[in-house]
């Protein structure tokens, strides 16, 4: 509450290291970065909550700050009812915001790939050049996807063969299922190699 009135809200490690206290008084310049560290403080947790849904890469975590940055809402106040539009935030927190994620380590494409590559479908099977090319589109370097590619114990005759033992009834047509194998990202000679061993 600034002057009985609400301004802004802070969590509680902001109010410890900014030193606020009941009764302190602040000037409009003081309040105002109040308000930014209030912003800072939203936009960190919220990004952080995204960071725990799964591991993202560097590339959709600055994705998902931009879209914060460039975003116009319309929001209802709800004692009045009036519609005021919310600005997006500035650049510089949206970077402040990044770094301290990898300060942190919540972003690392190191460890993303190797979740992505461990875990992707691992059930029903991925090609490594299927991983590959999700990989890139998600904006790892390929020095990293192709080291974490290397250390993992995933080849593509095993994944071929957990596609085929769960596809092969759909494909009645086998130059049909060889070509929908082609387009998981697998070589017509692993192709054929699996088909004739299943």
């Amino acid at each position: 509450m600034v002057d009985g009135k609400f301004r802004f809200s802070l969590d509680i490690t902001q109010v410890v290291d900014l030193k606020i206290r009941v009764g302190n008084e602040y000037d409009e310049s003081e309040i105002a970065e109040l308000e930014a560290e209030s912003q800072f403080g939203k936009l960190y947790a919220r990004t952080l909550e995204y960071c725990f849904i799964r591991p993202h890469s560097s590339r959709e975590i600055r994705d998902y700050l931009y879209r914060k940055t460039t975003r116009n809402t319309k929001v209802r106040n709800r004692r009045t009812g009036e519609l005021s539009e919310r600005l997006g935030v500035s650049k510089e927190m949206t970077a402040r915001v990044f770094d301290r994620l990898v300060a942190r380590g919540h972003v690392d494409d190191e460890k993303f790939t190797r979740f992505w590559v461990e875990n992707r479908n691992v059930r029903k099977g991925t090609s490594r050049r299927k991983i590959q090319a999700e990989l890139v589109a998600k904006g790892v370097d390929r020095t990293i996807i192709e080291n974490c590619i290397n250390e993992s114990d995933r080849n593509d005759q095993d994944e071929l063969q957990k596609i085929v033992l769960k596809k092969r009834s759909k494909y009645p047509d086998e130059e049909k299922f060889m070509q929908y194998l082609a387009r998981q990202g697998f070589s017509y000679d692993d192709i054929r190699a699996a088909l004739t061993d299943s």
